[in-house]
């Protein structure tokens, strides 16, 4: 499913317009990133949570050159689902 199908699915599920619900759709995203990018994270029952993760430098090797390679620190999204969507999935 990609966007515009996820927004289709909102706007048939909530009886929205579509563009009611991507404007609904772009706001839980920008808030998700708003919130990961400050530091915080997103707990939803049931759903799971988000929350950002840090990778420490490490070296790395170029595959078609084998040359070593410098990989930065950085900051990357995680989510972990939680027991509802997990039974959701399984069943």
């Amino acid at each position: 499913m990609n966007k515009n199908e996820l927004v289709s699915a909102v706007a048939e599920k909530a009886g929205l317009t579509k563009a009611d619900a991507a404007s609904a759709v772009d706001a839980v995203f920008e808030t998700v990133q708003s919130e990961l990018k400050n530091g915080g994270d997103i707990r939803l029952a049931g759903f799971g949570s988000f929350s950002v993760s840090r990778r420490e430098a490490s070296k790395g090797r170029n595959p078609s050159t084998g040359a070593e390679v410098d990989i930065p620190a950085r900051n990357v999204p995680k989510f972990s689902a939680g027991k509802g969507l997990k039974d959701a999935v399984n069943s």
